[in-house]
């Protein structure tokens, strides 16, 4: 999934979306239940299930990309962390009810916790086929406006007054020549040529991807340790039962919940995506470091500690695979090129991959030494992450001085205007 995730990435942006996201589905349902028919057919061969999970690996790569790339053209900047926020929740239930589904079997017939999920994404894949709609302009709806004026955009991050080729996509209500979308309506349509899908070295030159990329990566080991390694965390140190520790290691996602929802407000309302991430990340290296000495301090403190503690680590690492990686796809320097969503989505998200594979893996060998040795290296990720888009934040910082000083001169000429009028 690491290595092969850029690639289908660049697939997804030369396929049709319905097809690729739909077949990705599909063959993941069958992948999953191969596994579990490993079970039934009697079958002990390690191969056998090495290749099933590697081919399940592999297809399941198509998906993030693609449904990122799907939510993206439907919903323009303004408003998309919330509704990517709100819309990313359904990773952490995914979390939650497949630990909850692969746990009702796991003790009589373990083969039926992987056959009955992958039925399941596989009737959901067949009904993406049928129903998935990929672009608003395939109903007659109105494309969405990915980019916002210099002056009503205080600090975003495709936003560079530096930067003269940066044009607003002619897309959105207000086109580059001043007329509504509505007064294009009634004009006659001329064909478009289809624009040419981005090329990988042309998502990374695209100004952001590589800082949010190496961010995610870190962000993301933080946030796979937990989900790996909390349950046995919480039994060794608070010494609750097995099934007691898995039950609340799951509010660490719903905290996760809260803190995307809040993380795509935020950066909504402020306009600076980076900015927002590298605030929470900053304050969860203090809470991270406070639950490990006294999160276990009795049930209340654990639950609140946990709650916390998801909202702060898994807040960033939503905006960056949703709604930043959806502003990036669609950058302004794109000129109008939407071809680029998918692309840019699976970098960010495979090398965030990276840290996923390297945080349990690190924790694994680090655990032996102390529980409080895992937590340094947790913080030290969630620093360096941080530490990785201070460039991007002091662009943001820049667009809301610029910002507050072109308003600043308004309200001055607004002033001397009324008073020429007396």
């Amino acid at each position: 999934m690491v290595l092969l995730g850029p690639l289908c990435g660049i697939f997804g942006e030369r396929l049709p979306l319905r097809y690729y996201l739909s077949g990705g589905m599909v063959l993941s349902g069958l992948f999953t239940a191969l596994f579990g028919l490993g079970y039934f057919w009697d079958i002990h061969v390690l191969w056998y299930f090495i290749v099933v999970q590697v081919c399940n690996g592999l297809v399941q790569t198509t998906g993030w990309p693609a449904v990122v790339a799907c939510v993206g053209n439907w919903f323009g900047k303004g408003k998309r962390g919330l509704i990517m926020g709100i819309w990313n929740s359904h990773t952490s239930v995914g979390n939650i009810l497949g630990s909850l589904i692969a746990g009702a079997w796991v003790s009589s017939a373990w083969g039926l916790s992987f056959v009955v999920p992958g039925i399941i994404i596989t009737t959901v894949g067949i009904i993406c086929f049928f129903f998935l709609v990929e672009y608003p302009e395939d109903v007659d709806c109105s494309p969405p406006l990915h980019h916002m004026a210099p002056d009503e955009d205080p600090g975003g991050v495709t936003i560079s007054e530096k930067d003269p080729e940066a044009v607003t996509s002619n897309e959105g209500p207000l086109s580059l020549s001043g007329q509504s979308s509505a007064d294009h309506s009634h004009s006659p349509k001329e064909p478009a040529e289809e624009p040419e899908a981005i090329s990988f070295l042309g998502a990374l030159r695209i100004p952001g991807v590589v800082e949010f990329s190496l961010c995610l990566l870190f962000a993301k080991l933080v946030s796979y340790t937990f989900l790996y390694w909390l349950p046995l965390y919480i039994v060794n140190v608070a010494h609750f039962g097995a099934k007691e520790a898995g039950d609340l290691s799951t509010l660490f996602d719903v905290g996760g919940i809260l803190g995307g929802i809040f993380a795509g407000l935020i950066s909504d309302y402020t306009g600076g995506r980076a900015t927002t991430c590298c605030v929470m990340l900053v304050v969860a290296a203090p809470m991270l470091f406070l639950y490990n000495h006294v999160g276990q301090n009795g049930i209340g403190t654990s639950i609140a500690m946990l709650i916390i503690c998801g909202a702060l680590v898994n807040g960033p690492y939503a905006l960056i695979t949703t709604a930043v990686s959806a502003d990036l796809g669609t950058h302004e320097s794109l000129k109008g090129n939407a071809k680029a969503l998918s692309t840019v989505t699976a970098i960010i998200d495979g090398t965030g991959s990276v840290g996923a594979a390297l945080g349990p893996l690190l924790a694994g060998l680090i655990s032996p030494t102390g529980w409080n040795n895992v937590f340094y290296m947790l913080i030290a990720a969630d620093v360096l992450a941080c530490l990785l888009l201070a460039r991007v934040v002091v662009k943001e910082a820049r667009g809301w001085c610029g910002y507050m000083a072109r308003q600043r001169g308004s309200s001055v000429q607004l002033t001397e205007s009324v008073m020429d009028g007396k």
